[in-house]
């Protein structure tokens, strides 16, 4: 069994390589799904942002999250107040879905975690993969993909570790900033080289 963490910044690509190993057999643990899921309406978490954020992030019993990433983005000390609380939850149902791919007898478990490297996981995995991308792409990317504005892109990219300190963690480095085709030819490529018992094994999304 091989365990991979795949990390990259915020629109460089990652979630297409996620969905592209997912597409080739690995059981993908997307830490961005489990995030959402930490602070579902009732969730211990959300209940903790609530108290420590104020009442009115929950709006009909769910988490407003452009009115807390206003907050957490523009606001060091807060992003680090929001990480402190919902970190714990993530990781907890991280370590409970791998159990589960172990149960199943999967050969590949791919963590997906965009912030692999700022939580210094990089020692948890058998292989480090990041997904690279200028930063002036991405901030394209958000403005276009995501409708967000400039400042809120370059406030992203700014609380984010930058690709070269991704890239001293990694053993691999993909290419985001062309084509879906070219990173998931990427992809393909490293799969062969790296993940050989990975061959015959199922896809499960988590």
């Amino acid at each position: 069994m091989s365990r991979v963490g795949l990390t990259g910044g915020i629109a460089s690509g990652k979630s297409v390589a996620t969905r592209h190993f997912a597409k080739l057999g690995a059981y993908v643990i997307d830490h961005d799904d489990l995030a959402r899921e930490a602070v579902k309406p009732g969730s211990a978490a959300l209940a903790d942002i609530a108290r420590e954020f104020g009442d009115a992030l929950v709006v009909d019993g769910e988490l407003d999250r452009t009115a807390l990433a206003d907050i957490v983005f523009s606001d060091v000390e807060s992003l680090e107040r929001l990480n402190a609380i919902t970190h714990p939850y993530i990781y907890s149902l991280a370590i409970a879905a791998e159990r589960t791919a172990r149960e199943e007898g999967h050969h590949v478990i791919l963590h997906s975690v965009p912030l692999l490297v700022e939580t210094d996981q990089g020692n948890q995995f058998d292989i480090v993969v990041t997904v690279a991308a200028p930063k002036a792409l991405r901030i394209r990317r958000m403005i276009q993909e995501r409708g967000m504005t400039r400042q809120q892109a370059e406030a992203r990219i700014a609380s984010q570790a930058t690709d070269e300190e991704r890239a001293v963690q990694a053993d691999v480095v993909l290419d985001g900033s062309g084509t879906v085709e070219s990173l998931n030819m990427q992809v393909d490529r490293f799969w062969r080289e790296h993940l050989p018992v990975s061959q015959g094994s199922t896809s499960v999304k988590k």
